[in-house]
Parts: C-alpha cells; sequence; structure tokens
C-alpha cells in the first residue's frame, strides 16, 4: 500500500515562503503524474500544480508565478515551493498521486496559514 507523507505546513506572514514536501512510501517512477490539491474552508478541493513523469508542469492560474512543483526521485519526494504568499493561499494542502493503472493516493494533508 502505497502511503504520502506531506509535512511543511506553517503559519507565515503574507509575502513569505513556504516548502511543502510529500514522501513517498515507494519509488515515485511508479507514479503517472503527482500533485497539488488544496482545500480552504466552506470550499472545495482543488488543484494547485501538478507534474508528470516526463517533468511536464502545470499550475493553477492563482498560483503561477509564485509557486514551484518538483520531485527528486532519490528520495522520492514530491515538493511545492510557495512564494509570495497571500491570505488567500491560506489551507490544507495534500499530495496527490496516480499510478500508470488508474489508482490514486493522498495523503492526510498538511496546514497552511497565511496570516499577519
Amino acid at each position: 500500500q502505497v502511503q504520502l507523507v506531506e509535512s511543511g505546513g506553517d503559519l507565515v506572514q503574507p509575502g513569505g515562503s513556504l516548502r511543502l514536501s510529500c514522501a513517498a512510501s515507494g519509488s515515485i517512477f511508479s507514479f503517472k503524474i503527482m500533485g497539488w490539491y488544496r482545500q480552504a474552508p466552506g470550499k472545495e478541493r482543488e488543484l494547485v500544480a501538478f507534474i508528470t513523469s516526463s517533468i511536464m508542469t502545470n499550475y493553477a492560474d492563482s498560483v503561477k508565478g509564485r509557486f514551484t512543483i518538483s520531485r527528486d526521485s532519490t528520495k522520492n519526494t514530491l515538493y511545492l515551493q510557495m512564494n509570495s504568499l497571500k491570505p488567500e493561499d491560506t489551507a490544507v494542502y495534500y499530495c496527490n498521486a496516480e499510478s500508470y493503472s488508474g489508482v490514486r493516493y493522498w495523503g492526510q494533508g498538511t496546514q497552511v496559514i497565511v496570516s499577519s
């Protein structure tokens, strides 16, 4: 059973930066695509960014130019570098991975709060 464990969430001031990590229990080469989602209170979960096995990336318009998704296959870890954070980035951030057979896995989430 694949496990995804997020870390790095914190309370940060507007304009600050955070780096989220998602450690996979197995090789990330087994995933066709990996991504970050977020869910703010009272809102639906939304896609933030994803990266494919061929290292193609895509971002939600709201985070383009501020967030960067990357992965380190030697550490089986997915990252999300978040810069110029805004209060509207406050949410629980979830790691997601989809295998080549279409099975999707989720982490437990990590809380990001952007507030002065």
